[in-house]
């Protein structure tokens, strides 16, 4: 599932990370890649432990929190903490997949990447080329969003950045671990989710509100992993 999220961030704090960004400190983007992808990974990141990384990264994961989208889409247990990166002067990023276990910088703990997100923070007519292009049974879907906007896909997707031919492209990067494994069961929880908070809204008092709910719950206590 490709889900869009719009308005993550705010125009406000858009501004807030491009200025913080253009003072950071770049380093070579293939420091975090994986043997494959370390060779078909042409960009810059800021490092992971990097104060500015750690400082906007707090912004977004609190942006998360309070995305009922996002909370109903992922059913998020872990999230590895937002990473940065940049495109330029015809950088890429090849095909490749996400490493399925992603450790947290500074802790014990390892994440199991069952979605990837990225959120976007350049306009799409600051920049040519940069979509993403994200591979599955139904073909290339290519995504170039507003500011602010974010996408969700599983990390299991194979995908990859086109080369950025002019002007730069910022955006940040991130790995979630689900309370549901499988992307179709967290497919079939979000459309009934969504479809039980529309007909409560329209007859609230239906007795088959309480009824979606208990077998929403039902299935998530099924599937669900804590």
């Amino acid at each position: 599932m490709l889900l869009h999220i719009p308005n993550i961030l705010s125009p406000a704090q858009i501004a807030e990370f491009r200025d913080v960004l253009s003072k950071a400190e770049w380093v070579d983007g293939r420091e975090t890649a994986g043997h494959h992808s370390e060779r078909v990974k042409r960009n810059r990141q800021l490092a992971e432990r990097h104060p500015a990384a750690r400082q906007l990264g707090a912004v977004i994961l609190a942006a998360l929190d309070r995305s009922a989208l996002f909370l109903s889409a992922a059913l998020p247990l872990r999230i590895v903490p937002p990473l940065f990166n940049r495109y330029e002067g015809g950088e890429t990023y090849g095909n490749h997949v996400d490493g399925a276990v992603r450790p947290v910088p500074g802790s014990p703990l390892r994440v199991r990447t069952d979605l990837s997100a990225t959120v976007f923070l350049s306009a799409p007519e600051d920049y040519d080329g940069g979509d993403l292009v994200v591979d599955d049974t139904f073909g290339a879907h290519r995504v170039k969003l507003p500011a602010g906007s974010m996408i969700l896909y599983p990390g299991s997707s194979l995908h990859r950045v086109d080369p950025v031919t002019r002007g730069m492209r910022l955006a940040a990067f991130f790995w979630i671990e689900s309370m549901v494994r499988d992307d179709g069961e967290r497919r079939l929880l979000f459309d009934l989710d969504r479809s039980v908070q529309e007909i409560a809204g329209a007859v609230p008092d239906s007795p088959a509100v309480a009824q979606l709910y208990s077998v929403y719950h039902n299935l998530l206590r099924r599937w669900a992993d804590t």
